[in-house]
């Protein structure tokens, strides 16, 4: 059975009916072409799966705690960054009930985003409390209880979801901001003694990707143990279908047959090669910044986190963000002076060539570059979407740690590959040979000059 090859021959209908060949061949075809369908649309569901079972595997069960770090090679994170200190945790509300989100005045930027890493609500900078400290309550499925006053309210389509915090190290004082990540309150509404307790992995190990189940059948299972748990949506009534046609079905044993399972196994592979070609490979014409650069758009929809346009959800835009990055919310797509954040890619060279972790690469940043809070540039493994990993053991440059030489006319010239130019160790990201990689160039706090073109990088030339 191959799935992958288009037919060349038309099936044969006798007298309009099918023969036995042609039923067999076209129930192959069409379970494969739901299940890859079903694979691409359900991958931020499995994605976030990946999150909370990073830190199930610490020891750390849902809504018991919360992990502290200032994230690093080492921690295999899609698109995480080394910039500021990370918070996050899983929030079990049918176990909870609602939950306290107490963040202080400060430079938090935070937010909720569901098990199907839909996004809920803000927080600090980028939320309702516009960096002036608030209370936010989050409310599970169906409640219907009593809203008190005094919270900003999100109310949550699933059980469990993913709170994610960062605070801004100012002046590059990480410690500082880990120390302010602590300040942030988590406790259920019903028991505000009950706080849940900050365990710091910075020195510890993580993986909390999809990276081990992706392309296999282990995707699946993981899939519909989300699907058995979690209320049924309105909205995903038809991909429930689909799931349903396959064997997925909520509230009923998934045992798929030796067909099935090599169907589905086929599935994952190639619905994961679909979306990785929609994140490095796109044909859009909007995903240039720009129009004489290689630098292109991340986010694809500038408008809302949750991809949808005036008239439909844009598919394209959604796979090529959760194939490269995890959680989703306006304020990280709002291309707006002053709001949130711009992420530029850069996944090829000058001439057009991939970036070869093998070959040595420069990158010239004009200064001073426009962001209000901070600029960074950081180096990722293009098949692990995470953080690079050499004995440098170092993946992010940037203005919070800015000890940078200037060039002549005040540019900032930074370096990859896999050894340092003579002179310049501090303005340099190591690769590795034998490995693709991509790069993000974040802008927190755009100022005009980010958005209408007037300032833009260098691409990114080969040595």
């Amino acid at each position: 059975m191959n799935l992958r090859t288009p037919l060349t021959t038309p099936h044969v209908f006798e007298h309009g009916f099918p023969t036995p060949d042609t039923a067999r061949s076209i129930y192959d075809e069409q379970d494969f072409h739901r299940a890859v369908e079903a694979y691409r649309f359900f991958y931020p569901t499995v994605s976030t799966e990946g999150i909370f079972n990073g830190n199930r595997e610490l020891g750390i069960e849902d809504g018991t705690g919360l992990v502290v770090l200032a994230a690093g090679p080492r921690h295999v994170v899609f698109t995480a960054n080394s910039d500021t200190p990370y918070a996050s945790g899983t929030l079990d509300l049918l176990a909870m009930g609602p939950v306290v989100v107490d963040v202080p005045p400060g430079p938090y930027i935070g937010l909720i985003n569901d098990h199907n890493q839909r996004w809920v609500i803000d927080m600090g900078i980028p939320g309702p409390d516009a960096g002036k400290g608030g209370k936010y309550l989050l409310l599970p499925p169906g409640f219907t209880g009593d809203v008190p006053a005094g919270y900003h309210v999100g109310r949550s389509p699933t059980y469990k979801v993913l709170l994610a915090l960062r605070a801004l190290p100012l002046q590059g004082d990480t410690p500082g901001a880990m120390n302010a990540l602590r300040q942030v309150k988590v406790h259920p509404l019903s028991n505000p003694a009950a706080v849940l307790p900050y365990i710091d992995i910075t020195n510890r190990a993580l993986d909390a990707t999809p990276l081990r189940w992706e392309g296999n059948l282990e995707y699946w299972k993981r899939l519909h143990a989300v699907i058995d748990a979690e209320p049924t949506l309105e909205e995903f009534r038809p991909m429930y279908g689909v799931l349903a046609a396959l064997g997925l079905q909520k509230g009923k044993r998934f045992s798929p047959s030796e067909r099935t399972q090599s169907i589905l196994e086929a599935a994952a592979r190639v619905g994961l090669e679909q979306m990785r070609v929609e994140g490095f490979a796109s044909q859009r014409a909007d995903r240039l910044v720009w129009e004489n650069r290689r630098w292109e758009w991340v986010g694809l929809v500038p408008d809302n986190g949750d991809f949808e346009t005036e008239d439909y959800l844009d598919l394209q835009a959604r796979d090529r963000w959760f194939v490269q990055a995890i959680i989703a919310s306006p304020a990280m797509f709002r291309r707006q002076v002053g709001v949130g954040s711009v992420y530029y890619l850069a996944a090829r060279d000058q001439t057009g060539a991939y970036l070869d972790g093998g070959r040595s690469y420069k990158l010239t940043v004009p200064q001073p570059v426009p962001a209000k809070l901070f600029w960074s540039v950081t180096a990722y493994d293009a098949r692990t979407r995470s953080q690079v990993q050499t004995p440098q053991d170092k993946a992010v440059l940037g203005s919070l740690s800015d000890t940078f030489e200037r060039s002549s006319d005040g540019s900032v010239e930074l370096s990859f590959g896999p050894s340092a130019p003579a002179g310049k160790e501090g303005q340099w990201i190591q690769t590795a040979p034998e490995t693709g990689f991509f790069l993000y160039f974040r802008i927190y706090g755009p100022e005009v000059a980010s958005l209408d073109g007037t300032w833009r990088p260098s691409d990114v030339s080969p040595l």
